[in-house]
Parts: C-alpha cells; sequence; structure tokens
C-alpha cells in the first residue's frame, strides 16, 4: 500500500491527521446524542474522545481492517469541522467512506468535499476498485451526500441493525472507480 500523502487541500477544506490539539473540539460534537444518533456507539465521554483522537491520530493504513481517519479543518479557519474515514474492506480493492460533522459544519457541504478528496485518494492514490456507504436509512443528511457523490443505492437491508433499542434499516451506496473517473472527467464536482 503506498504512503498516504498529507495533508490533503480541497477548494475549502484541509484533510489532516488527528493532533491531541483536537481532543476538546472532537469531544465537543462526539458528546452530543445528534452526533452519536447514526453511529453504533452511544455519545462519547471523555476519556472515549481521548481514546479515538489517540487512535486517529496514529492510524496505520496497511491491511484490511485498517482505517484512515481525517480531521476536517477550514483552509481559512483552524479548528475541528468533523471528520472522514476510509476503512479497508475484506475482498480486492474496497472500503468503506463515512464522515461526522460538527454542528456548526452540518449543510455547508464539506462533508461532501471532504468525502469527495478521500474517493480521491481511494482511487488514485490507493487504487481501489469500489467504494461503499453504509447507512441508517433515516440518515437523510448522509444519503444526500452519497447521491451527491454520485453513488448509487445498491441495497436496502429492513431491519438490519439493532442499536440504540431500535431497529434500523441499512443503506449500501456504492460507486466504482471507473464510475468515479468518468464523473471525474466531466467536470463533475460535488455540491454543498
Amino acid at each position: 500500500m503506498p504512503e498516504i500523502s498529507l495533508p490533503i487541500r480541497t477548494e475549502r477544506l484541509v484533510l489532516r491527521r488527528f493532533e491531541g490539539s483536537d481532543l476538546d473540539a472532537f469531544h465537543a460534537y462526539h458528546r452530543l446524542p445528534e452526533t452519536a444518533r447514526f453511529l453504533p456507539g452511544l455519545a462519547k465521554s471523555y476519556t472515549k474522545s481521548m481514546e479515538s483522537v489517540g487512535k486517529y491520530a496514529n492510524f496505520v493504513y496497511e491491511k484490511e481492517g485498517d482505517w484512515i481517519c481525517l480531521a476536517i479543518e477550514g483552509k481559512e479557519e483552524a479548528g475541528l469541522l468533523g471528520e472522514v474515514v476510509l476503512k479497508w474492506l475484506p475482498g480486492r480493492g474496497q472500503a468503506e467512506v463515512g464522515w461526522s460533522m460538527a454542528p456548526q459544519a452540518r449543510g455547508k457541504g464539506y462533508a461532501t468535499e471532504a468525502a469527495a478528496a478521500v474517493l480521491d485518494l481511494g482511487f488514485g492514490e490507493l487504487g481501489l476498485h469500489r467504494i461503499e456507504a453504509r447507512l441508517d436509512e433515516l440518515n437523510t443528511a448522509s444519503a444526500g451526500i452519497c447521491q451527491r457523490l454520485g453513488m448509487r443505492l445498491e441495497a436496502r437491508h429492513v431491519d438490519k441493525w439493532f442499536y440504540k433499542d431500535l431497529w434500523a434499516t441499512e443503506l449500501v451506496y456504492a460507486i466504482l472507480a471507473d464510475e468515479w473517473r468518468v464523473g471525474s472527467q466531466a467536470g463533475f464536482k460535488p455540491g454543498p
């Protein structure tokens, strides 16, 4: 697996490794029930946030099961806006993308812009073949991001997950490297 060139710069964002100084900002939004609503675990304690930031700061991307987790920061203004992740899945050249944003950064197109940069990384530098996103059907904001990225809805698994005392229907969106390249060549630019 090639070395990942960081930071990644987009039109409005810088995607970089997490640093210890991100802890308070990370915890500020991960402690909120609204952030945890569509994530597998509960809202994070300060200790859990500390563990996450430490793991994200020191990620290694060498084998199946490894994660890239990048802090999202504004180009013009320092400060953590959220994170974007890419998990190496079993099977040749496959990965899963995901994101989580601070409340003040939601609805501005930052997650779409950051995810597009990670798709570029995955299909370019990392040579991946397929990238998917798995989400709760009620997470309409993330479904919109997948659609703006040109991902297609591949599956709807009714009552697939039982978490937070509820059954959840899982949606699986995906895009192939060739589809991403065609969209890029056609001047595709993810919108807010």
